[in-house]
């Protein structure tokens, strides 16, 4: 790959480890990896829900993000 494929590769590499964080620390069923920071968090943006809130929007443009560079590596891929 030249140097736009390998861009967009690192990008997409670290947007896999930014949707990945924001996945574990949603609190789920138990808690999940929120539950156990929840007090810092809440100074930071209120309270849990609101947190639940962010991580959530954050998941979501974090996962379109991931899929845009996916599709596009797919793309440049059968180009060259």
């Amino acid at each position: 790959m030249d140097v736009v494929g390998t861009i967009v590769t690192s990008i997409h590499v670290l947007l896999s480890i930014a949707l990945i964080a924001a996945v574990v620390m949603q609190s789920g069923r138990s808690a999940g990896l929120s539950g156990s920071i929840t007090g810092g968090a809440e100074t930071l943006f209120g309270k849990k829900k609101g947190m639940d809130e962010l991580l959530g929007k954050v998941t979501i443009i974090v996962a379109v993000f991931y899929a845009a560079t996916a599709l596009f590596l797919v793309i440049w891929r059968l180009k060259v």
